[in-house]
Order: C-alpha cells, then sequence, then structure tokens
C-alpha cells in the first residue's frame, strides 16, 4: 500500500502536497471534464517542477485503484486512488492549484480559471487566482461571446456552453453572424450586438436556460493566450477531455501548437457530436427527471447532452441522457446523483459501473440495457 492516508475523499491542499512530497511515483486519474483535466495539468506541472515522476489518466468512468508499494494515486473529479479531490464543494482546478503553492510552485492561473469556468463556476469565484492572473495581464474583461478561438461563427457553430439555433452547424452561424453584422474580426460593439442575440436566442428555450447562458457573456479574454478568453479555453478543454483525452493531456501539461489544434479539433468534432445528438433526441418528461434518448454511446459526449438538456431543454430539475451502452445525468441542484446512478446501474446490469457526484453522475454498461427499466430505476433511486 502507498504510504498516503488510506483512501482520503476530497482531500484539503495540504494532505495532496503533504502525501506528493513522499512519494516516488505519481499517478493521476481524472475524470473526463474540463475541471478535472485542467486540474490534472496543474498537478502534473507542480510535479514537473519537483522532478517528480508521473502518469496522468483522463477516463469517463474512472476506477482509481490505490497505489503499489510507496507510489500515490490521485483521483481528480472521482473518489478512489490514495486520496482524492472530488470537486463537489469546489472546483478540482482550485484545488489543485491551492496543493501546487503547497509545493512552493506557482501554478498557472489562466489554466486554472478554465476549469473554474468548465465547472460552471463564475471565474470571479476564484479570487486568488484571477487576482493572479490579472496581476500578469494575461486576462482582461471584455464583451461578447465565451468562444476559444477569435472567430465569432468558430464559436457560435461549436460551443457547448449554449444551444441555440445555430450550433453544431457553422454554415448556419456564419448567415446568422451575418444577419447581425458581426464581422469575422468584431468591434466590441459588434462583440455586445451578438451577446445580445444570443442572450435572447438561448433563453427562448427553456425557464433556467436565461441563467445558463450567463456563463457565456461577458467573458475574461485573453490576449496573449492560447485561446481567446478562459471560458472558451474551459470548453475546449471540457471537450477535449471528453472526446480526446490524450490531446487533452498533452495541452493541460505543456505548451504546445500542435496540442493546443488538436484541442480544437476536439472542440469541434464534440460541438457537432453533441449538438446533433440533441437536436435528434427522442425525450421523455417524468415527475422530478426529463429523459433524452439519443443514439450515442460516448459517455463523455452523453456527459455533454445532459448538461445541455438541463440547462436548455428541460422543465425539470433532473436531466437524463441515455445512450445504447452509457448514461449520464445532470442535475440543478444537490441530489444524490452518484447514488442514483449507481442504484440504477445495479438494476438492469451487474457488469456496469458508474461514478460522479451530487450533481452529476456517467455510466458504462457492459452490453445494451433495457432503457424502460434503467430509467425506472434511476428514477426510484432520486425518491
Amino acid at each position: 500500500m502507498s504510504t498516503a492516508p488510506a483512501t482520503v475523499e476530497d482531500a484539503d491542499a495540504g494532505e495532496l502536497a503533504a502525501a506528493v512530497r513522499e512519494a516516488p511515483f505519481v499517478g493521476v486519474v481524472a475524470a473526463a471534464d474540463g475541471d478535472s483535466l485542467a486540474a490534472s495539468g496543474v498537478l502534473a506541472r507542480a510535479l514537473g517542477e519537483r522532478s517528480t515522476p508521473f502518469q496522468v489518466r483522463v477516463d469517463p468512468v474512472p476506477d482509481p485503484l490505490p497505489g503499489d508499494g510507496d507510489d500515490l494515486v490521485v483521483g481528480l473529479g472521482v473518489g478512489g486512488g490514495d486520496l482524492s479531490l472530488a470537486g463537489d464543494d469546489r472546483p478540482v482546478s482550485v484545488g489543485a492549484a491551492a496543493a501546487a503553492r503547497e509545493l512552493g510552485v506557482d501554478p498557472d492561473p489562466v489554466l486554472a480559471l478554465a476549469g473554474v469556468a468548465a465547472a460552471g463556476r463564475p471565474v470571479g469565484d476564484a479570487a486568488s487566482l484571477l487576482e493572479s492572473a490579472e496581476r500578469r495581464t494575461a486576462v482582461e474583461r471584455r464583451p461578447g461571446v465565451a468562444i476559444p478561438t477569435p472567430d465569432p461563427a468558430d464559436g457560435l457553430a461549436h460551443s457547448t456552453l449554449v444551444s441555440a439555433s445555430p450550433s453544431g452547424d457553422p454554415e448556419a452561424a456564419e448567415a446568422t453572424l451575418a444577419d447581425l453584422g458581426v464581422s469575422a474580426e468584431p468591434s466590441d460593439e459588434e462583440r455586445r450586438r451578438l451577446a445580445s442575440w444570443l442572450a435572447v436566442e438561448a433563453s427562448a428555450s427553456s425557464a433556467r436556460a436565461a441563467e445558463a447562458v450567463e456563463r457565456a457573456l461577458h467573458p475574461y479574454a485573453t490576449p496573449d493566450g492560447r485561446f481567446a478568453t478562459v471560458g472558451g479555453f474551459g470548453d475546449a478543454l471540457d471537450a477535449a477531455a471528453r472526446e480526446r483525452p490524450g490531446s487533452g493531456v498533452a495541452l493541460a501539461i505543456r505548451d504546445g501548437d500542435a496540442a493546443r489544434v488538436a484541442t480544437l479539433d476536439a472542440w469541434r468534432a464534440h460541438g457537432r457530436a453533441v449538438h446533433g445528438a440533441l437536436a435528434d433526441a427522442t425525450t421523455g418528461r417524468y415527475d422530478g427527471v426529463f429523459v433524452a434518448r439519443v443514439e450515442e454511446g460516448n459517455p463523455g459526449r452523453l456527459g455533454t447532452v445532459a448538461r445541455l438538456c438541463r440547462d436548455f431543454r428541460s422543465p425539470e430539475p433532473v436531466a437524463l441522457a441515455v445512450g445504447d451502452d452509457a448514461a449520464a445525468a445532470a442535475s440543478t441542484a444537490d441530489a444524490a446523483l452518484d447514488r442514483a446512478m449507481a442504484e440504477a446501474v445495479r438494476a438492469v446490469d451487474a457488469d456496469g459501473r458508474s461514478v460522479g457526484g451530487s450533481r452529476r453522475a456517467t455510466a458504462r454498461f457492459g452490453g445494451a440495457v433495457e432503457v424502460s427499466r434503467l430509467i425506472t430505476a434511476f428514477r426510484e433511486a432520486l425518491e
């Protein structure tokens, strides 16, 4: 067994730093989301500064086991390993940044803030990280929409921060911008025009969409950064974690044009896939749960479908996206989704596995399952 404390769930920065100092090797197992991916990069860079060997793995349904011998396994966004940062109470990236400081390493504040944005939290909630970024003049507030590239059509078509009429359709995005008089290199006035249109357009789709769309508006720009805005960076990280985790890990650990290009390719592919799945979904409303049945087996993509469905389609507090051999759920408030999903999986597939927290959960099955049984078991577990 590792010399770290036995399975410390949601460790604090001091506990994580103390365990890392003693470990000859650190294995990082991260959930497939932008917050956990950013946290893995923050922690990996700190380990690199200390010349501690490490390995990073990203998985939509991870199962981190304790390390062998004196090795340390850290779960990010998931319980397990020798210790973990679960991310229910605060973004995992914030905890990883605090641990890096405990180790004497100054974390990249923009990377950590991108994780905060990917967790769906306001960037301003991470005050110390934002202050650090502002001291470096790495960020500045501006009007407009949070996208990872300078091209507004690219951002409008592929963003997974919102669900709007041009989502997933580059040609429709181009036409929308032409109608709005927004150029490829928009002025601040054009950015305001686009943001105002998006706020109205996205808000019309559900009762809670007006609040959800706020995370995509009035972004923090990164004038000299790899991505155009902090929120867009977080969106790209989230997509890469779910679509092509190897590219996401490469970007989070080190800067590089190749990793940036690969991450943006993953973001575009993810945006097209999830918006297409959401548009073609068969939906049903139950007491407390809105279900979207989609032709999609990638559990990472289903997590994004569930989130977008919760924010922009569902009149219920919980959204459940179900594919052929995977499922994901998202809720507006603490609903013990991890427990509900685990019970639902046990009811339909002995070989299935699920992970998550109080507001999100993801499952992968050994094969195709009876969807109606899964939905019933999930609903009963929520009651």
